[in-house]
């Protein structure tokens, strides 16, 4: 099955071809199914891949053909089968698929559908190349491709200015995140002559501190683009202007857990680089307190689950900088599942609603519609770390390896984080589903969605409901530990033991953190204890600052990209100016001369002639006068 492994992102990309070919005259509607048929078979292909390393087979290298050889710069299209890279083609190829089914039914009416299906699919080729790669140029085609995907995604309705607003935000500073990705690999393979993952890992040793530490945190930079941490993550909020299934393949199964990946792939780098891994734990633990309190004041529904995924993934990050990265990708597994969840469950509302995603016109709804309740309330109890569900057991694996590592300030920022989560989560769910319609002619048209777009919902609460326990029970030792740890794990990032009492403090702190949040935001909402109109007039400064989002998009468009527009203009006044001006007043000056000589030429043979015998005179004027002595040479 591992030699078949190109066929993963080949099936999808043969989608792209088929529909973009024959999709708008002939296939139509048929473009969907074609898209999630190809995608489907892709997670029966990875789940046969996963079966087989499971098996035994922990590490092969699938080479396609040789790319690029020059000199001693030789790189290979080939893939790198391990735990690692097995885990996330399994998160990618089967939560896309649900996402490719439910998008079906969201898209059904949409004038561009196959278009959408041309697209969608290229999306998951470029994702499985990044985690298939065994170099990491090859990795950088599919980082950018993501990245490539994401701005035709969601900037799709193209005629709408929110959407190109949007997707051109989104691809400039992913633009921005680009320049580490390849400050660091061009910095790698000056430093250790190759690109390849097995070559550089084999030769950390030989690498200096300030090599390590320029390389990792070259590489984190571009994580913070891709996976939306400070300061680049103002563009996935943004990207709520695409169609839904387009934010919930963004937000959980692709894109954004790209830098997450990286920074796990390259933990070999970070672990010799001195302060990488705290920088990285860091910017992690602020990133995920910042934007959840931003989720707090949320009134767009879709917007509540953009920032709770930029702060999920502060989490990830929060444990790859304590050296927990097998904990780090647990949450990004167990995210997946819920987090899509929570996207099309959203979606689902939204479809219900005539396309309303203020929650402020919501409410009452429950009834209207069961299965996006019940759905959305468990992937809801899974982000807020209720146990069993699966967010409980990698969320709170994630706290409680920065407790063990004597990070203090960072588990008590990751427990007041939880708290906020859980708080956020449940106000939208109770303002979308809870107490009394708020608008009743969106009410009285309220239904549920169509079986294309429950059945996935279902499918994924399976999953949140039974992830957790298979992949993470022991804490610490469970499935995905064992399985992960060999790749993840190198010498002086052994996680430490803890004992079972202490094990079990945390686990009780991290569930009594989310029941804090939940009673507080049922209090305010069910009861009006305190009423939350109260508090937000009470609160004043602090409220305008969390609505208005810390002011951040007005910072960097007045103040950053205003400072860089007006440097470009100055810039631009000079090329305009003085380098166009002299090239282009050299360009007159010989027209002018070329006009002055082009009128000698009158095509006459009478002025010919007379010009010759005038230059006869001349010379014989002039030697003459010598001959004469009539003037001195």
């Amino acid at each position: 099955m591992i030699e078949a492994v190109w066929l993963i992102p080949a099936l999808p990309l043969a989608a792209f071809l088929v529909n973009g070919l024959f999709g708008r005259r002939w296939l139509r509607h048929a473009t969907g199914w074609i898209a999630s048929a190809a995608v489907g078979l892709s997670a029966v292909l990875a789940i046969g891949v996963f079966l087989e390393v499971l098996g035994g087979r922990e590490r092969t290298t699938v080479t396609l053909y040789e790319w690029i050889g020059a000199g001693d710069f030789r790189v290979d299209v080939a893939a790198l089968i391990d735990p690692l890279s097995t885990v996330m083609l399994l998160v990618v190829t089967v939560v896309s698929t649900l996402i490719f089914v439910y998008a079906n039914g969201y898209m059904e009416h949409d004038a561009g559908f196959h278009r959408f299906f041309t697209w969608f699919p290229l999306f998951v080729f470029a994702m499985l190349i990044l985690v298939m790669a065994d170099n990491y140029l090859l990795m950088f085609v599919g980082w950018e491709g993501v990245g490539l995907c994401s701005y035709l995604l969601i900037g799709y309705w193209f005629d709408k200015p929110a959407p190109q607003q949007a997707a051109n935000k989104a691809f400039w500073m992913n633009r921005i995140g680009d320049w580490g990705f390849t400050v660091g690999m061009i910095t790698t393979f000056l430093v250790f002559g190759s690109v390849t993952f097995s070559d550089v890992f084999d030769r950390v040793g030989v690498a200096t501190q300030a090599n390590l530490t320029l390389i990792s945190l070259a590489f984190f930079f571009a994580a913070t683009g891709k996976s939306a941490q400070l300061p680049l993550y103002s563009w996935l909020p943004d990207a709520m202007e695409g169609p839904t299934p387009v934010s919930a393949l963004i937000h959980a199964a692709t894109m954004v857990t790209a830098g997450v990946y990286l920074v796990a792939r390259s933990v070999p780098l970070f672990v010799g680089a001195g302060p990488s891994l705290e920088i990285v734990a860091v910017v992690g633990a602020i990133t995920a307190l910042f934007a959840a309190t931003i989720a707090l004041v949320q009134v767009d529904i879709k917007r509540v689950m953009a920032y709770s995924t930029v702060s999920q993934l502060g989490y990830m990050f929060l444990a790859l900088g304590v050296g927990a990265p097998a904990a780090a990708l647990f949450h990004l597994a167990t995210h997946a599942f819920f987090k899509a969840l929570l996207f099309l469950g959203s979606g689902s509302v939204m479809h219900g609603m005539q396309g309303e995603q203020d929650m402020r016109k919501m409410g009452g709804l429950r009834p209207k519609m069961p299965v996006t309740f019940w759905t959305m309330l468990i992937a809801g109890g899974s982000l807020a770390g209720l146990p069993p569900l699966a967010g409980f057991w990698s969320k709170d694996e994630i706290v409680g390896a920065a407790w063990n590592e004597g990070q203090t300030a960072l588990w008590a920022i990751g427990i007041l984080t939880g708290v906020l989560t859980a708080a956020y989560v449940t106000r939208a769910l109770w303002l979308t589903f809870g107490g009394e319609p708020r608008d009743r002619h969106l009410f009285e048209h309220a239904h549920e969605s169509p079986a294309v777009m429950t059945l996935p919902l279902m499918g994924l609460a399976v999953g949140v409901l039974t992830l957790g326990v298979v992949l993470g029970f022991p804490p610490d030792a469970g499935f995905i530990h064992t399985f992960l740890r060999p790749v993840v794990e190198v010498e002086g990032l052994a996680p430490r033991e803890v004992e079972v009492v202490t094990l079990l403090a945390l686990l009780a702190v991290s569930v009594a953190a989310a029941i804090v949040g939940i009673l507080i935001v049922i209090s305010m909402y069910a009861r009006h204890r305190p009423d939350p109109a109260a508090v937000s007039r009470a609160s004043g400064p602090v409220y305008r600052l969390l609505v208005n989002k810390y002011y951040v998009d007005e910072l960097y468009d007045r103040r950053i990209a205003g400072a860089l527009r007006a440097l470009f203009g100055v810039l631009w006044a000079f090329d305009v100016h003085v380098v166009d001006g002299i090239a282009n007043g050299l360009g007159r000056l010989s027209s002018l001369g070329g006009q002055g000589v082009r009128r000698l030429q009158t095509g006459i043979v009478g002025n010919y002639a007379l010009t010759i015998v005038a230059g006869l005179i001349v010379i014989i004027v002039v030697y003459g006068g010598y001959a004469a002595g009539l003037w001195r040479r």
